[in-house]
């Protein structure tokens, strides 16, 4: 690995320095602090000031919480400690320089799926890549999320091709899947594709079965021994086991509307309803007409949704009778079309996932198509970011089909599909859900841009 980076290294530093100044772009021009970023902030303050891992109370102690893992509040109480309180600057440069090592881990990765010159294309790719780059400017666990995943995959190659560290490498495997899991929940999905991985492999080279096993337990008790104090401490606190978070981040003394979330899943297909209605309920008054016409199946279905937002629009809150008639709502709705509820929906959010423009940490409307006539520049814009972002995925599907094939591609291909078919699962269908994909859509997508360049552009010995 040394002498990959060495050969190259006018170029690696070159890249770095484009890198560094595309993430500085957004940091000071686009930063990207959402209410999100504060809920995370208020538990990181009130665990360094109280030693409570909560939220704020006015005059008394902050009340503890589970809704958030600590992964992300740590990170951020140990940059409110160097560097300030609520410095969300100093924060976004922390995770810039933390986005810049992935780009070079990114690098390692695709050498090692492909060779050496592969690696030079993804770590260019890598630089360069917007998607990845404006989430540094944002507060919240993506940027260190994408950070692990590169993490986790590096070492597992470098567990699985070089015996004299193998057994260092998967514990690093364990420990990247472990940070990842701290992070955000769906992190376990890692874990879920090295096991898959794993079992196969005990089947197809039964030479290695105990070496195997040996490195699956490994990584499974490295992964979830930090899990183990936080579902201690949630049990001595709220007598309740959860080892992760509530699925949808709600203490024990709220309501959750799962009736309304249940309703939501039977016609919620893109990230823009996302932001028209389901992030405003409750809490703010909703314009029912922004909801799309497959919310409705006949007139009266209509009639009924409306008057259920005008119940709504009285307290601009969900009760437990309002959440019941969306349920049965619902259910009236799965029970008419199945189709459309398990397949046709999900589908469709998982292609608004992947293939939308990704604009939503910058100041783009995100119906973009929509507004060519009054603001051309901006839904160009949007239009070039979309068309850069199918490109990526495009070519990394691409990449799975030509020959030579990246060593060991059933793990990727099993991690971005077990990912993917859980993200058509959720009813909210945000893009940076497949931001943590992008590690791989870069390493495999530099491997069909490796091709179409001339053999000479990356000659190690010219640099």
């Amino acid at each position: 690995m040394i002498r990959f980076f060495r050969d190259a290294k006018w170029l690696f530093l070159f890249g770095a320095l484009v890198a560094i100044a595309l993430r500085l772009i957004f940091v000071f021009k686009f930063p990207h602090v959402t209410g999100d970023t504060y809920i995370y902030g208020d538990i990181a303050k009130n665990w360094i000031d109280h030693g409570i891992y909560g939220f704020s109370h006015p005059g008394g102690e902050p009340e503890p919480t589970w809704i958030r893992l600590p992964g992300y509040p740590g990170f951020l109480a140990l940059c409110f400690f160097l560097f300030g309180r609520e410095h969300y600057t100093a924060v976004m440069l922390v995770q810039l320089v933390f986005d810049v090592l992935t780009c070079f881990l990114i690098a390692d990765l695709a050498r090692r799926m492909f060779d050496a010159r592969v690696g030079i294309f993804a770590f260019l790719l890598a630089c360069i890549c917007p998607f990845t780059a404006n989430y540094v400017a944002s507060p919240m666990p993506e940027t260190l999320s994408v950070f692990a995943l590169a993490g986790v995959f590096w070492s597992l190659y470098i567990a699985l091709d070089t015996p004299q560290h193998r057994w260092l490498a998967w514990t690093a495997c364990g420990l990247f899947v472990a940070f990842a899991i701290l992070l955000r929940p769906d992190g376990g999905i890692l874990l879920g594709a090295i096991g898959l991985f794993l079992l196969v492999r005990l089947v197809r080279v039964p030479q290695e079965r105990g070496a195997t096993v040996a490195a699956g337990l490994l990584v499974l008790v490295i992964s979830l021994a930090p899990l183990a104090p936080w579902a201690w401490r949630n049990w001595e606190t709220f007598r309740r086991f959860q080892p992760l978070a509530p699925r949808y981040a709600s203490d024990l003394d709220e309501f959750t509307p799962l009736g309304f979330n249940h309703w939501v899943r039977t016609w919620m297909a893109e990230y823009v309803s996302v932001e028209d209605i389901y992030w405003q309920m409750p809490g703010s008054e909703v314009d029912v007409t922004l909801l799309p016409a497959r919310a409705y199946d006949n007139p009266e279905e209509a009639a009924h949704t409306q008057d259920l937002f005008a119940q709504y629009q009285t307290r601009t809150a969900i009760w437990p009778e309002l959440d019941a008639q969306f349920e049965q709502l619902a259910r009236d709705r799965v029970a008419r079309h199945p189709f459309r509820y398990y397949v046709q929906l999900p589908l469709l959010r998982i292609a608004d996932m992947w293939f939308r423009p990704r604009t939503e940490t910058l100041p783009l409307d995100s119906r973009w198509w929509q507004n060519y006539d009054d603001d051309f520049w901006n839904s160009a814009k949007s239009a070039s970011l979309a068309l850069i972002n199918f490109a990526y995925v495009a070519l990394a599907v691409v990449a799975c089909f030509l020959r030579p094939r990246p060593r060991y591609l059933f793990v990727i291909v099993a991690f971005l599909v077990i990912r993917t078919a859980f993200l058509g699962t959720l009813e909210n269908p945000e893009p940076r859900y497949t931001l943590e994909c992008y590690p791989l859509i870069i390493a495999l997508s530099a491997s069909v841009f490796c091709r179409l360049a001339p053999p000479n552009l990356t000659s190690f010995r010219k640099l």
